[in-house]
């Protein structure tokens, strides 16, 4: 008889995952709730369609296996990025403060007609950043090494 894999059995790897429907959306909001980042770190390029956004993410995959194990909670940069984009907008970012430092909470689709919809990226502080898309086409993809998370705790949030 044989018995099925678990998931701390996985070696530790890079993420790079795609949401094409609001289900996969689900699973790469999940993963990138309290992701922080500067705002100098949001960039739309109008012509190739795409907001791509460099994120410090909390390893919220990675956290119960480390309080297990007794060591430090991580971070990672990833890169999230959104293509199809037809239009972005947003408000309560303080865009000309380049020191200013936004802490995503959701990444979520609000569907339209024949595809098109918004993807609302819902950040602490009231702040948002809307962006009208063709189509669903979202990427999430680790780019560096894990490091210690610097509070060296995991983000909670008041309910």
């Amino acid at each position: 008889m044989s018995e099925d894999a678990r998931f701390e059995d996985g070696g530790e790897a890079p993420l790079n995952l795609g949401a094409l429907d609001a289900e996969d959306l689900a699973v790469l909001s999940s993963l990138t709730q309290d992701a922080v980042f500067p705002a100098t770190e949001m960039q739309w390029h109008a012509q190739e369609r795409r907001f791509a956004l460099l994120l410090n993410r909390f390893r919220w995959e990675d956290a119960p296996k480390a309080e297990r194990r007794g060591r430090a909670v991580e971070r990672v940069q990833a890169v999230l990025v959104v293509d199809n984009v037809l239009g972005v907008a947003s408000h309560g970012i303080a865009r000309k403060d380049k020191d200013v430092i936004l802490s995503l909470l959701s990444v979520t689709l609000e569907p339209g007609e024949d595809g098109e919809g918004f993807v609302l990226l819902t950040l602490a502080g009231d702040g948002a950043i809307r962006l009208k898309v063709e189509a669903l086409d979202v990427t999430l993809k680790d780019v560096t090494r894990p490091y210690q998370a610097p509070s060296g705790m995991a983000p909670t949030h008041d309910v």
